[in-house]
Parts: C-alpha cells; structure tokens; sequence
C-alpha cells in the first residue's frame, strides 16, 4: 500500500516525465501520501459543521463528512487532531495538523494562514433568551450600555462584536465553554454566532431565539486552513473542491447538515 501511495504521490508531482521539484517533495501533499494519513484539525464545538460525542470521542458534521471524503480520495487514513478556536490557527502554523476543518476567512487569519477557496458564506447573528424577545428586536438595542454580550475567544465574531457593539459588556469566552452557555445560564443577555449554528441551538434549546435583525452581519466566505506557503497541496485542494461542486456532493452535504426549511 505504501508503494501504490508513493506512485500516486510521483504520478501527481512529476507529470510527463517532468523531474520532482524540492518543493513538491516539501509539499504537504507528498508528506500525506508518504504517510498514508490527512491530519484534520478541528473544534468539535461547531453544529453543524464539526461536533465531537464527548461520550465516544468521534467527530460528525458537514466538514467531517468533507475531510473523510478527501481521505478516501486520496487514498489515505484520516485523524481528526482536537484543536480549539484560539489554537486553530497556530496549529496550521505548527504544522500539528495538515488542513483544518472550515473557519471564516477574515483579514487576521491570512496573515498567517492560507485558505483554499470557499465553499459556503455565513453572516453573524444574535441570539437571547425567549423571555428577553420584546428587549431585543434589531442591532442598535443590542449596542447598550447594560446589556452583556457573549462571544467565543478565538472566532470571527469575537472581533465583530467589538465593532457592532462599542457601548455593550463584552463577555469573552474561552473553549471548552461556549458563548451561548451564558446566555442560558444568564451571565449575558446576547451571544452572537454565525446564523447556521444558530438555527441549530434554538432547535436545541427551546429557551433560545434568534434576534430578529433586518439581516445578518458580516457576511464572510468560510474554507479549509492550511499552510501558507504549500501552493502544491493549496493547488490540489482547490480542484478538488471544484470537482466535488461539480459532482454535487456540496450540495448533498447541504441538504444532509443544512436544509433550507
């Protein structure tokens, strides 16, 4: 199996007869199908994209799905490699794992990490408690001086509340906790999240609801995190993520993790 994995490796790498460059050796692709495993770093806190079974230790979700189908593609052993939102980007950085699951592409990350191209846009919305559904109606009743407002350390949101609410009680939150454990439990009136997640935790808890807001904010493109400066293995991401958009199976995921109604 290796031997089969290294003759994939220098069939993708070297074309007609073309020599193998240093960096295509360098490439985390090579390294992947040396190995014979994708290391898959991931949250595990993120429905519907990556939740982890305390009980069993497995992941599921949209991106589990994602990640799982990229190793059979490849041919491949997959580990999910636990990481939490402050690390996420680091853990690329440090080469602990060789792509993560799905995170908004923001101006911060790329300064650091690379990102292949997206494959969903989400916006950011609020959530409270039912009981607070007259109080919080649109964004400028959120942006008040009494009122306390939740968001997760390490996540896109955590630097969009301090622009969408300079007056508000900023409340940070560090993993394993989440933002909207607060809310639950009264420590804050509001936690922000992107509007996917959301529709999930009114499912799951009926306390919960979701802000009516004219429209959500920030509208960011999310995709896979992977390392800088590996053109090769960003380059091979990329097509096969066009493949799959063309075969359907984003879509199948959609209507699997994401329904519309």
């Amino acid at each position: 199996m290796k031997t089969l994995r290294l003759l994939l490796a220098s069939l993708l790498l070297t074309g007609l007869g073309w020599a193998v460059p240093a960096a295509a050796q360098d490439s985390t692709l090579t390294k992947i199908l040396e190995s014979g495993k994708l290391r898959v770093g991931t949250t595990g806190d993120w429905n519907p994209m990556s939740m982890k079974d305390p009980a069993s230790g497995g992941y599921t979700g949209f991106d589990i799905d994602v990640m799982t189908e990229l190793a059979k593609d490849l041919g491949v052993d997959i580990e999910f490699v636990p990481t939490e939102w402050k690390t996420l980007v680091p853990g690329i950085v440090a080469d602990k794992y060789d792509i993560s699951t799905s995170a908004s592409i923001t101006p911060q990350r790329i300064r650091s990490v690379g990102f292949t191209e997206s494959y969903y846009t989400l916006g950011t919305v609020p959530l409270t408690q039912q009981k607070n559904a007259d109080r919080f109606t649109a964004w400028e009743d959120i942006n008040q001086e009494d009122v306390t407002v939740a968001v997760t350390l390490g996540t896109s949101q955590e630097q969009q509340v301090k622009k969408l609410f300079p007056k508000a009680t900023i409340r940070t939150i560090e993993a394993p906790a989440r933002d909207f454990q607060e809310v639950l439990a009264g420590r804050a009136d509001v936690s922000v999240t992107s509007n996917v997640e959301a529709s999930k935790l009114v499912e799951a808890h009926e306390v919960l609801t979701i802000v009516p807001v004219d429209e959500p904010a920030a509208p960011a493109d999310i995709a896979f995190l992977v390392q800088q400066n590996d053109q090769i293995w960003l380059n091979y991401l990329n097509h096969w993520i066009r493949i799959k958009e063309n075969q359907g199976f984003f879509d199948d995921l959609t209507d699997k993790w994401i329904p519309l109604d």
